[in-house]
């Protein structure tokens, strides 16, 4: 799990001095027009708008820049860009990278969000998607062509929480085609449990409405780059009108403050539930990476430094929609809701047709239905006791 070092990297990046202004966190600078002192002031402020300097309310304030920095030195990139969610970060960081004739590669265990943009959007820019199955490992150069500029990662899966093997995946790219952009949804491991441009990943995005906001009231995405992909995703996203507003920054700044010892707990609860989901009788297996059967567990194990409280498990059997109601309906603790990463636990089913319907990489290998379950921070034996007594309901 996240040492020390991180620990005291997550409580005090971004907070400079000029952003705190004598305060423990940043300002809340809210401004669409900034004013320039003197005509030299604005010749310079135009010349280093993209640098941290106040021009234009949309190129971001000291409340922006602080998270920013931050970001940028918790991922080791050389920028970090703002997005109003998850999704907005996804959809501009490809946009900023293709143009038509040009072809993706997308992990077929993606976001379902992240495919119906490729579907659509990319589909009607004359932008070809192609999907591949996230566990092929180096395979994945049988599918590379001159036309693919972008290799799209997601760690683990969406849903069905398979582990890839990130570095050959990588490894077989760059062999194959050493200018294409490679990127990754890093949300599940919040930007730190795996760090993606230590293996040579040029853009980590994630949706830091979950893990980094961290309370389930506020939405934000971020893109972190590298030297080489930064100043065409920081232009590009600016062109495409991308911006967060002052106070959803500054609450994401604050979460950062105390995502560590979260993090901690959410890893902490997710793994006891997970092996004690493992040992009940109407459990088909548990989709957890932390654990030896889960797949791509070794993945795990040599590329993440911890789990956070999201994963699924699959049921022996497959649930009427009735019996769907009465489980998910009568939790005490869980509650039904999209997003996760909040301090809450939430629970969602899906059936094996419902998912093999977003696998275009391949239909899923079981026939009951998933659970998918965030733990949140709540006392891991009343989280126990609540999906024993669904179990009990089940029957």
């Amino acid at each position: 799990m996240s040492s020390d070092k991180l620990s005291t990297l997550l409580v005090n990046a971004g907070r400079k001095e000029k952003y705190c202004k004598g305060g423990v966190n940043s300002v809340i600078q809210r401004a669409s027009s900034l004013v320039f002192e003197s005509v030299e002031q604005k010749k310079f402020a135009t010349k280093h708008r993209g640098e941290r300097e106040l021009f234009y309310g949309r190129r971001g304030t000291l409340t922006h820049f602080s998270f920013q920095d931050a970001m940028t030195e918790l991922e080791g990139g050389a920028g970090c860009v703002l997005y109003p969610c998850g999704a907005a970060a996804i959809a501009n960081s490809i946009l900023s990278f293709v143009k038509t004739g040009d072809n993706v590669l997308m992990t077929g265990g993606a976001y379902e969000p992240t495919q119906a943009f490729c579907d659509t959007i990319l589909n009607d820019m004359g932008v070809s998607t192609t999907y591949y199955d996230p566990m092929m490992g180096a395979d994945i150069a049988k599918l590379m062509t001159p036309q693919t500029t972008v290799v799209f990662l997601e760690a683990p899966s969406s849903i069905t929480m398979e582990v890839p093997d990130i570095p050959a995946i990588v490894n077989a790219v760059r062999a194959a085609n050493p200018t294409a952009i490679i990127m990754i949804d890093n949300t599940w491991a919040a930007g730190v449990l795996f760090k993606a441009l230590e293996h040579d990943i040029d853009i980590s995005i994630q949706a830091g409405t979950k893990y980094i906001v961290g309370h389930s009231d506020a939405m934000i995405g971020t893109a972190v780059a590298n030297a080489k992909c930064w100043e065409r995703l920081r232009e590009r996203s600016y062109l495409m009108g991308q911006m967060v507003d002052a106070d959803t920054a500054y609450m994401a700044a604050r979460g950062l403050r105390t995502m560590g010892v979260r993090l901690k707990q959410h890893h902490e609860n997710g793994l006891a539930v997970a092996k004690w989901l493992s040992q009940r009788p109407e459990v088909e297996r548990v989709n957890h990476p932390a654990l030896p059967e889960a797949k791509g567990h070794e993945n795990y194990q040599r590329d993440f430094s911890g789990s956070c409280g999201l994963f699924s498990f699959v049921l022996k059997e497959k649930l009427t929609q009735a019996q769907i109601a009465h489980y998910l309906d009568n939790f005490s603790h869980f509650s039904m809701a999209y997003s996760w990463g909040g301090y809450e636990s939430l629970i969602l089913t899906n059936q094996p047709e419902e998912l093999n319907a977003i696998r275009p990489a391949g239909p899923v290998d079981f026939t009951g239905t998933l659970v998918r379950v965030h733990i949140g921070l709540e006392d891991v034996d009343d989280l126990i006791e609540d999906l024993k007594a669904g179990f009990e309901r089940l029957r």
